[in-house]
């Protein structure tokens, strides 16, 4: 359950020690719960607090960083992201999102790689809706109808 979830992130990042955002990955098969990542940083699962609420874990992260107090973030609109990944090795990689950024509700974060492997995450798109079942159809959406174009293999 979420309780059990979080009670477990908190005593991972307490034993880590340490101040600001920490992205503590962990996968779920059936009921079971099975530790992954801890990322020391703002992660890109945690974009999607750029469009849901009125604190991104950008700026949570800066606040914790300079010792500045840190509030519970208001969720402003259900929202959610869905990853684009590379289908293909190549050094030499473009997109093609203008339809998909054109969905309302949706925003893309690229991220910047120099080089795609297959299964990387490139970026991911963001969508708000009226609630998270619409939002992730949104954000999917936009994932299906971006293009990578992939130039020289790598």
């Amino acid at each position: 359950d979420a309780e059990r979830t979080r009670d477990g992130a908190r005593m991972i990042t307490d034993n880590i020690g340490g101040l600001g955002v920490f992205g503590v990955e962990r996968f779920v098969k059936g009921d079971e719960v099975y530790f992954s990542e801890v990322s020391p940083r703002p992660h890109d699962t945690g974009l999607v607090t750029l469009v849901s609420q009125d604190a991104s874990e950008f700026a949570l992260h800066v606040r914790a960083l300079l010792r500045l107090p840190v509030q519970q973030p208001t969720v402003r609109t259900p929202a959610a992201s869905a990853t684009i990944n590379a289908t293909q090795s190549s050094d030499d990689i473009t997109f093609e999102i203008s339809e998909a950024i054109a969905i309302p509700g949706v925003q893309a974060r690229l991220f910047g790689k120099p080089t795609a492997h297959v299964n990387r995450r490139l970026g991911v798109m963001l969508a708000v809706g009226e609630d998270v079942k619409q939002a992730r159809a949104r954000a999917q959406e936009a994932v299906e109808m971006s293009t990578i174009h992939y130039g020289t293999p790598s």
